[in-house]
């Protein structure tokens, strides 16, 4: 069985005076369709407006640039809507069927990449889109006749309401043109800064781990079978390998430095050995072992993977399935002295999931 997860950047399938959309397609990496996860990202002007929209796949939201992002959010059965803050390191579930719009109130680019599941979407392993407004707009989609019926007005309105909007996906507001301000408390608890938490694991010189499940974040449980993590690595330091014991998928996306990924796979080939740079996205299929090795500059990514409450296990460390197995079969099974075995175990005892570099 042939896996080709060679590391891919966005291409852009979106741009105007407002900003751009990227998506990573299935022809790109065709195990995105397989593993029903999908990608993509939303790149803001000053200025530039997202037109409300909602989509058929859950995701997360993370704020890779920016720090005057405002979204608005009305979420099925509501008939409210949210206005929340945007700053970078930010996460923001964004639920299937619940409509959003993006603004950058700032003076420089507005980031943001979405990684979901698309288990429910019309083609897996991609984002479908419906517009509200615009060219592509439902409004535009219906006949005078239905919109006069529909909204209560005349045909001549009913064409204003379809046409008025000539912009497509991403617009550029006019200045002093004033947007819906913030509120905070519902920003505290709809928005979650991964990059300033606490860490749930840190290694000097090694680096650190911040993980985001229900538990941490109660508004995660808006979209389905998704957590998150935030992996940090210093400079040439390792996180050691690790599966996903429970049958999740792993997306992650390079944020800032370089590095090196090994992933083995089925009968223990090394199906992946690449270096890495920001911008790549890979994927790690079900049961793979991955592990990634920071180069001199160091290694940051964040990565979803399909499932709330995700069940890793390490192979390496004090806290590795090696440790765990009693000394005769751990001889037995790498063919080694109970000297070289109790060597071996000693080893890993000094470890943890964050290796720092060898002095």
């Amino acid at each position: 069985m042939e896996f080709d997860l060679t590391p891919k950047l966005a291409v852009k399938i979106f741009e105007g005076d407002g900003g751009a959309y990227y998506n990573w397609s299935t022809s790109e990496i065709p195990l995105l369709g397989e593993a029903k996860v999908g990608a993509g990202k939303l790149v803001l002007q000053p200025r530039g407006f997202a037109l409300p929209h909602y989509a058929d796949s859950s995701k997360l939201g993370f704020v890779l640039q920016g720090s005057d992002g405002i979204v608005g959010m009305v979420f099925p059965n509501t008939g409210e809507e949210v206005v929340l803050k945007l700053k970078k390191g930010d996460v923001i579930p964004v639920p299937m069927g619940a409509v959003s719009w993006w603004f950058n109130d700032g003076d420089s680019e507005l980031v943001v990449l979405f990684l979901g599941e698309t288990s429910k979407s019309y083609v897996p392993g991609v984002f479908t889109y419906f517009l509200l407004s615009g060219t592509q707009g439902i409004l535009g989609g219906f006949s005078p006749e239905f919109l006069s019926i529909a909204y209560n007005t005349n045909k001549d309105d009913a064409k204003k309401l379809a046409k008025s909007q000539t912009g497509a996906l991403i617009i550029k507001l006019q200045e002093g043109k004033s947007m819906p301000k913030p509120n905070v408390e519902n920003t505290r608890k709809m928005v979650y800064n991964i990059d300033a938490a606490l860490p749930d694991i840190r290694v000097k010189n090694g680096g650190a781990v911040t993980a985001l499940t229900e538990h941490k974040f109660p508004f995660l449980e808006q979209v389905d079978q998704l957590s998150a993590s935030l992996v940090k690595l210093d400079a040439e330091a390792m996180r050691s390998p690790l599966y996903a014991a429970d049958s999740a998928v792993q997306l992650i996306y390079v944020v800032k430095g370089s590095g090196r990924v090994q992933i083995v796979g089925i009968n223990g080939k090394r199906v992946l050995d690449v270096e890495v740079k920001p911008g790549h996205l890979l994927l790690v299929p079900r049961f793979f072992v991955a592990a990634e090795l920071a180069g001199a500059d160091g290694l940051e990514y964040f990565s979803i993977i399909t499932n709330k409450q995700p069940v890793l296990e390490e192979f390496a460390g004090k806290a590795s399935v090696w440790d765990a197995l009693s000394p005769a079969v751990l001889e037995a099974s790498l063919s080694v002295s109970p000297e070289f075995g109790e060597l071996f175990k000693s080893k890993m005892q000094k470890t943890t999931v964050l290796i720092p570099p060898r002095n």
